[in-house]
């Protein structure tokens, strides 16, 4: 068993996020591909976890966070560490270090590459990529935004190191009077998200003319400054939601709901 830089056949359980099996995560098409072949130029690192049967069941991902959505300078970001958690697939891997495995061969890796420290984002709620993981591994908080908590760690002895800090969202999306105005941030790092994306795309498609759906590329740097937003779903300018991923159904009739709003014409 090992930690290693991904491989070229790891690319398609990485793109998945190790769910591969997963008819859902096909919905998320191909957004995560092409995030991961742009930003290895721009000095993302992944690294799996492989057991003795060659099965990846874990991954970490980080970049210098000068490319990442939080403001920082001289640090690493972790933008997720994962570790098989399900019944299918090859099982659930929790629970037996691997993320531990992960987390020190970044970090390890980060200081070879020059980085004075290194960043990750986590929920203080307890469930996926928990804040108090990263705190019992050395991190200490930082930031904080809604429910999620940005933390951060030295990794040398240095007297100049500012912490880190979230970039906050600074522009409502528009509205318009005879139309829902259906406003999608996509910045392909997370397949979870684009996964919203798409269900999102779809049902604006089949609800009509009357629904406008504006897509925003915030893989461009530029573009995320502008807002401060890197993915989400706003129908006339609310959010559509936090948490996990809403099925395609339930997308569909809250963008209905708003619809049977709009002043008759």
């Amino acid at each position: 068993m090992s930690v290693i830089d991904l491989q070229p056949e790891h690319h398609n359980t990485y793109f998945n996020c190790l769910e591969d099996w997963s008819g859902e995560m096909a919905e998320a098409g191909e957004h995560k591909a092409c995030w991961y072949h742009r930003y290895k130029e721009k000095g993302l690192r992944v690294k799996v976890y492989q057991d003795d049967d060659g099965q990846v069941a874990g991954m970490i991902q980080y970049l210098p966070i000068e490319e990442s959505f939080v403001e920082g300078e001289g640090l690493y970001f972790i933008l997720c560490i994962w570790v098989h958690s399900y019944k299918e697939g090859i099982g659930k891997r929790d629970g037996r270090g691997i993320g531990t495995a992960l987390l020190e061969a970044a970090e390890e890796d980060a200081i070879a590459l020059g980085a004075k420290g290194m960043a990750a984002w986590g929920l203080w709620l307890p469930f996926w990529m928990k804040a108090s993981w990263f705190k019992k591994h050395g991190y200490k908080k930082s930031d904080r935004d809604f429910i999620s908590l940005l933390v951060w760690k030295p990794l040398v002895d240095v007297a100049d190191l500012s912490p880190p800090k979230w970039i906050k969202q600074k522009k409502i999306p528009s509205t318009m009077p005879d139309k829902v105005i259906v406003t999608a941030f996509i910045n392909g790092w997370c397949p979870a998200q684009n996964l919203v994306y798409e269900r999102t795309r779809r049902a604006c498609e089949e609800l009509g003319e009357q629904v406008l759906f504006k897509s925003i590329d915030t893989s461009q740097r530029e573009s995320f400054e502008e807002w401060g937003i890197t993915d989400g779903v706003f129908i006339d300018g609310k959010r559509l939601s936090y948490g996990p991923p809403l099925p395609f159904e339930k997308i569909r009739a809250k963008i209905a709901k708003r619809l049977k709003r709009l002043p008759k014409s």
